[in-house]
């Protein structure tokens, strides 16, 4: 587990460095990450009510997180990759499952934080910047 967000920042960092780099020669291991290609979501299956966010728009964090899902991890946080559960529905309803929650670090932060990217099992993504009240499609 990572103990400082600075921490938690750089080993971000340094996976995605990492990744740019290598030649990945083996399968990748199984992962939670969502089963079609985040870009394979047009903009026409954007829910009716949702705001959008271009991915060139996110926060720095939020892409480096976004690259860490379309890789399978590894993940910084424990929690990382867990169902999230739609209580607050504001997210189209699906079944039990089918969203997982990812963090996004917040540079300042001794936790958490209250970033996440949401992704969908059909490769919808979302980012709430403030811990679920709020939701905006990734679209880009």
């Amino acid at each position: 587990m990572i103990s400082s967000p600075r921490a938690a920042l750089l080993a971000v960092l340094l996976v995605a460095l990492t990744a740019c780099t290598s030649v990945r020669t083996e399968s990748p291991a199984p992962s939670a990450a969502p089963s079609r290609s985040p870009a394979s979501v047009s903009a026409s299956a954007v829910p009716t009510g949702v705001r959008t966010i271009d991915r060139a728009d996110l926060p720095a964090q939020a892409r480096t997180t976004l690259a860490l899902i379309a890789q399978g991890g590894p993940y910084p946080y424990k929690k990382d990759g867990t169902v999230f559960a739609n209580r607050e529905r504001l997210l189209p309803n699906r079944p039990r499952g089918h969203y997982r929650e990812y963090t996004v670090p917040t540079p300042g932060e001794n936790d958490r934080g209250a970033r996440r990217v949401i992704a969908g099992r059909d490769g919808e993504l979302f980012y709430t910047p403030d811990h679920y009240r709020t939701f905006l499609m990734i679209t880009g």
